[in-house]
Formats: structure tokens, C-alpha cells, sequence
């Protein structure tokens, strides 16, 4: 009773509408129809004040960061590192240390294959992810044992998309080095116990990295609560620029890893007998950061706290909910990814019709949907399918566009019927 009277409160104050002005490329037509995106999981649209921002910073502040003594190179300076600790504030770093900036998810998972890899990674050795994840937490594994001669082994999930944790504990071994594990699988929708898989492999002083691309912009991040050794996640997921990420580290771990790049600002010194790299976390990021992308970020961050992630996150689960009640109501649609714990993302095939051709026709309807096995062909190998179509919510949707949704694929069954 106490969730349904908070979920019936935030519904309340909760204005879409108002929300919805703050995002103009919602305003757009497609074809003559007004155009409805369920493509978040994809990316997220961005708001006017994080568009402004950056317009803003190269009007007004534009210039390298680091070692200039001039004007607009120390305001520049200031205002990247203002989003730095903007950045540790929002998922609860202990430090701005513990905060590298990186191109995103991709990048930031690379750079804990390469250095940590390079680092503690052995033949013999054994890494753990699952069946449910990314290409990115799957090839940076799979290049690092090649190289290394170490091992992959696989957490399986069953038939709802709910990883089967008992397989875990069998997994691991003395040799086992890391676990990196997806928060909220992008093609499921299901929210992985990750703080629990964190205390199991802590337990066999096993470090963690969770892959947080999905997981950053639908609920509250705290990495000290989760006690995770690594997170990562992309900006342009949480309604900020493309081409920023960050990789938060314990200082712990990053201070024995060897830089990912050689380059600027990853020094202190260089001669031609040694080169001395620099503090953290600059030791990671090598050559000229993309400075409008961290300002950017910022921005999105100061957006997403003034509406407040709890709000965010029960209204967003009020629309899984609807969406998922209207699109079972249709016999020839079977949802992929049934999990109890899921976020707002419903993959679906239609029974003869191929997802490509879901995703067409619902083009001209204005509807932008995803398409295709995600960046996950091994969940696909899983259900046996080979591509699934996939609607994914944000706080800015509205309960009317999932009816238009649910007439456009009725439309789609008329058409292939």
C-alpha cells in the first residue's frame, strides 16, 4: 500500500507535459505524425539547458584545459573539473580521484581490460561476466585471455532473462581475477542483483566492475553503497552529450594499473630514459579531453537532480507497467525478457513478422523503435530469434503515446496479415 500511495503521489506532481517543452526535438514531425521516441536505451534526447551549456562554453570559454595561465584556459580548467566533482557527487566517489573522464561505456570498459588486464591478468587466470551482456563487456574480455591466456566463463540466465546466481559461486575459482557485470541488460529490461554478486565475489576478494550504460539514468547511483571496484557508464544515456563517459575506479585499484594511453597531460615528466606519469585520474586520460562533453554532462546531471531520480524512476516504472499490460493483450507479441526486476525497456517479436520490418513500418507511424539483436547476439542465441524489436522509456513518454504505439503494431499485424 505505501508504494502504490507514493506512486499515485508522484504521478500527480509529476507534469510530462511540462517536462516534455524542455526536449524541442520532441517537437519534431516525421512524415506528418508527431514523432513518439522509444528509442532511450539507444541514447536519450537532451534538454535545452544542456544544449545551451555547450553553446555557451564555446561562445564564451572555449580553450584547452590544463597548465595555461591565460583567462579563458583557467575557466575552461574550472569548469571541466566542476563537472568532474559534479560527477563524484552524483554516484557518491569518495574522491575526484576515483573519476576519469573516457569517451563512454566502451571506452571505459577497454581501459579496465587493458590496464587492469596488463596489470593483474596472468595465464591461467579467470575472468566472469554472463550471457546477458553488451558486446562491449563481452570483446575487451574475450582480446584480453586471447592475449593473456586466461579464461572467460559465463553466468548463465534462464528462460525470464534472471541471471541463475547459484551458477556463480561454482564458477569461481582461486584463479579467478574479475567479474564485470551489466547493471540493467539492454535488450531484457532485467535489473541484475548486482550488490548481492558484489558481496559473493568480495567475499573471494574478487574486484567487480558493473557495466552501468542502462542503470545511470533510471535510479539513484551510490558505488560506496554498492561497493563495486569499477563502474562505468556513457553521458549521452543520461540526456547528456555523446562522446563523454566516465570510469569510476577505487584509487585503490587505479593507482596500480598502468595508463591505458601514452600522451599530454597523463605525465609529469618525460625524458628519453623514463617518463613519470601523472596523478589520478589524469593519469588516464591522455591528450585533449572532450571538454564540452564533461560541461555537457554537468549539465544533464544539474537537469536530471532538480526533477530527482526517485520521481524519475517511479514514473518511469508506471509507463513499464502500462506498456507491458497493453502489449500483452495482443496474441501475436511475445515479450523477450519477463524478469520480476526489470526497467523500462520491452523487447518484443511478433509472431512471422521480422523485427526490421516492426521497426519500417512503425517509422511511418513517427514512431522510433530499435531493431535488431541489440549489441547482444548471445542473448538472441539464447531465445533463439534473431533479432527482437525494442521500445525503451523515458521520464518524458506519456501513457498516450504507448496507445498510439499499441494501434501502430496492431497496424503492422494488418499489413503481413
Amino acid at each position: 500500500m505505501k508504494s502504490n500511495n507514493i506512486s499515485e503521489k508522484v504521478s500527480i506532481n509529476f507534469d510530462v507535459q511540462k517536462i516534455r517543452e524542455d526536449f524541442p526535438i520532441l517537437k519534431t514531425q516525421v512524415r506528418g505524425k508527431q514523432l513518439i521516441y522509444f528509442d532511450n536505451a539507444a541514447t536519450t534526447q537532451k534538454p535545452i539547458s544542456v544544449i545551451e551549456r555547450i553553446q555557451k562554453y564555446y561562445l564564451e570559454e572555449n580553450s584547452n584545459v590544463h597548465r595555461g595561465v591565460h583567462f579563458l584556459s583557467e575557466l575552461a580548467t574550472k569548469e571541466y573539473e566542476s563537472a568532474r566533482e559534479t560527477i563524484r557527487e552524483f554516484i557518491n566517489a569518495e574522491s575526484i580521484e576515483e573519476i576519469v573522464f573516457t569517451r563512454g561505456t566502451t571506452e571505459a570498459i577497454n581501459l579496465v581490460a587493458n590496464s587492469f588486464g596488463r596489470t593483474f591478468i596472468n595465464e591461467g587466470d579467470e575472468i566472469i561476466i554472463s550471457e546477458m551482456e553488451h558486446h562491449s563487456n563481452i570483446v575487451p574480455w574475450q582480446i584480453l585471455c586471447e592475449e593473456r591466456k586466461a579464461k572467460l566463463k559465463i553466468i548463465p540466465f534462464d528462460d525470464n532473462g534472471e541471471l541463475i546466481l547459484d551458477e556463480l559461486e561454482n564458477l569461481i575459482t582461486e584463479r579467478t581475477k574479475l567479474i564485470s557485470i551489466v547493471h540493467i541488460s539492454n535488450s531484457l529490461g532485467t535489473i541484475n542483483p548486482v550488490k548481492k554478486i558484489i558481496e559473493i565475489a568480495h567475499s573471494y576478494a574478487i574486484p567487480v566492475l558493473i557495466d552501468g550504460a542502462q542503470s545511470i539514468m533510471h535510479s539513484k547511483i551510490d558505488v560506496q553503497d554498492l561497493g563495486c571496484d569499477f563502474f562505468v557508464f556513457s553521458g549521452h544515456k543520461i540526456y547528456g552529450p555523446t562522446g563523454i563517459g566516465v570510469l569510476y575506479g577505487k584509487k585503490e585499484w587505479l593507482d596500480q594499473m598502468m595508463p591505458y594511453q601514452g600522451g599530454g597531460d597523463m605525465i609529469k615528466s618525460v625524458t628519453f630514459e623514463k617518463t613519470i606519469y601523472n596523478d589520478l585520474p589524469y593519469k588516464f586520460e591522455a591528450g585533449t579531453p572532450n571538454i564540452e562533453g564533461a560541461i555537457g554532462l554537468k549539465a544533464a546531471i544539474d537537469y536530471l537532480n532538480k526533477i530527482g531520480l526517485d520521481q524519475i524512476s517511479i514514473y518511469e516504472n508506471e509507463l513499464l507497467q502500462y506498456a507491458t499490460e497493453k502489449l500483452s493483450q495482443i496474441p501475436q507479441l511475445k515479450i523477450i525478457g519477463t524478469a520480476k526486476e526489470k526497467a523500462s525497456i520491452i523487447s518484443f517479436v511478433l509472431e512471422n513478422i521480422h523485427p526490421h520490418d516492426v521497426g519500417t513500418i512503425l517509422d511511418f507511424e513517427g514512431i522510433a523503435v530499435r531493431t535488431g539483436h541489440h549489441c547482444t547476439q548471445p542473448v538472441m542465441q539464447h531465445f533463439k530469434i534473431p533479432a527482437t524489436t525494442r521500445a525503451s522509456f523515458s521520464f518524458y513518454n506519456t501513457k498516450e503515446e504507448i496507445d498510439q504505439f499499441f494501434n501502430a503494431i496492431q497496424k503492422v499485424i494488418k499489413v503481413f496479415s
